[in-house]
């Protein structure tokens, strides 16, 4: 990825509220990137891929609390639960299908194949992948990398993407988000 192909955000959260409350707000703008890009086009009949948005972070960085606040924000009610083990979560919401993976203890990224992960990307319309860089050499780029790095004091949150749908998301997260330090 090159630095003019690439849009990005830098901030930083105190605790774990504002975490989700950061997810709810990743998921408004998806929402509304994903109504400016496809209009009245049902989920059903969506030929694009799934957006695909990757977490990196270390044990404990926060990932699957901002996968959390997100899918919260996109509508899901009820626990979300870690897909450590069970390697994906699948939650049907109003925008569609949209998947939360953990491959934290994925062995081999052809286990990707195995699984059916191209099938997620082609039938869903938003992907969480917190660990990518175990699924190096088969996970396409991502639409959205999100790294977050613990911090004395909370965390501190990248945002960058390189897609046309990663960069709306993020300009609209840049203009709902005040305190917010970015770079284009």
């Amino acid at each position: 990825m090159t630095e003019r192909d690439t849009q990005s955000i830098t901030l930083e959260l105190i605790d774990e509220a504002a975490m989700l409350q950061f997810g709810n707000r990743i998921a408004a703008a998806i929402s509304w990137a994903l109504d400016q890009t496809l209009g009245n086009v049902s989920p059903e009949k969506m030929a694009e891929p799934a957006l695909l948005i990757a977490l990196q972070g270390d044990l404990g960085a926060g990932k699957t609390t901002l996968s959390r606040g997100l899918l919260i924000g996109l509508g899901h009610v009820g626990a979300v639960k870690s897909p450590t083990y069970t390697l994906v979560e699948p939650y049907e919401l109003e925008m569609g299908q949209v998947c939360h993976f953990d491959f934290y203890r994925l062995q081999d990224p052809e286990e990707l194949e195995y699984m059916g992960f191209r099938d997620y990307l082609v039938e869903s319309r938003l992907c969480l992948v917190e660990w990518p860089e175990r699924g190096a050499g088969f996970l396409p780029e991502a639409d959205m990398l999100i790294e977050i790095v613990q911090l004395h004091e909370g965390r501190k949150l990248t945002l960058s993407g390189q897609s046309e749908q990663a960069k709306k998301i993020l300009s609209q997260l840049n203009r709902e988000t005040t305190g917010v330090n970015s770079a284009d």
